[in-house]
């Protein structure tokens, strides 16, 4: 485990800081079921190998849209609760990669724009964390942009019952990344959760976060 400490420093350095350490490249572990992506979590890991072996890999792709106010924020929505996978849950606009997505990134924008219509004109896409392995068998890869502010947003309610900001100094504060375990076939495995006033974000969304803190934040 990395040593958390707090991110401090300002928006300007958040986003130069993303755009020297990102990049584009598309992992072969997207879809690649013979590559697990490594989590750092050695019960998370085994399970991943797992379930490569028991089921198909399904690539997607996330958008963390950090917002650019004074004070930066992250958009996520709630999905809707009638949905298969992640019923309810705090997430990044995003889903599977579709076949006439002509990129990850492309598919991100296209889910950002279906679920809760954040368009394209004010978003720019910064580049890709580490691809994020899930216990659904998802490989998301989530793509950082810098989202100017005044859009408007249009909810999709069929797939989200809400979308809302949380802010970046917030999620960014490895004080609030709390640490929990579950088992999974004997195995125990770490997950990170961080409450926000009413919204219990952990799972994929949390994980993919702490990626974000220790990819940006940490020196």
């Amino acid at each position: 485990m990395l040593k958390a400490e707090p991110a401090a420093f300002s928006s300007a350095e958040f986003f130069d800081r993303a755009r020297a350490r990102l990049r584009f490249d598309v992992p072969p572990a997207l879809t690649d079921a013979d590559m697990v992506p490594p989590s750092g979590d050695r019960g998370t890991d085994r399970m991943l190998a797992i379930l490569a072996r028991e089921q198909p890999v399904r690539p997607a792709a996330v958008l963390i849209a950090v917002v650019d106010h004074a004070q930066p924020t992250v958009l996520l929505t709630q999905r809707a609760a009638n949905l298969n996978d992640h019923a309810g849950q705090i997430s990044f606009p995003g889903g599977k990669i579709d076949p006439a997505d002509a990129s990850p990134l492309d598919a991100a924008l296209r889910e950002a724009w279906e679920e809760i219509g954040l368009a394209r004109e004010f978003i720019d896409p910064i580049g890709y964390l580490d691809l994020y392995g899930t216990s659904f068998g998802f490989r998301i890869l989530p793509a950082v942009a810098r989202v100017r502010p005044g859009f408007t947003l249009r909810i999709n309610q069929a797939e989200v019952d809400d979308a809302f900001e949380v802010p970046l100094s917030f999620l960014m504060d490895p004080g609030n990344h709390q640490m929990h375990s579950k088992e999974f076939r004997g195995i125990v495995r770490s997950y990170y959760a961080m409450p926000f006033a009413d919204r219990y974000i952990w799972g994929a969304t949390a994980g993919i976060l702490r990626v974000l803190y220790e990819r940006i934040c940490l020196p």
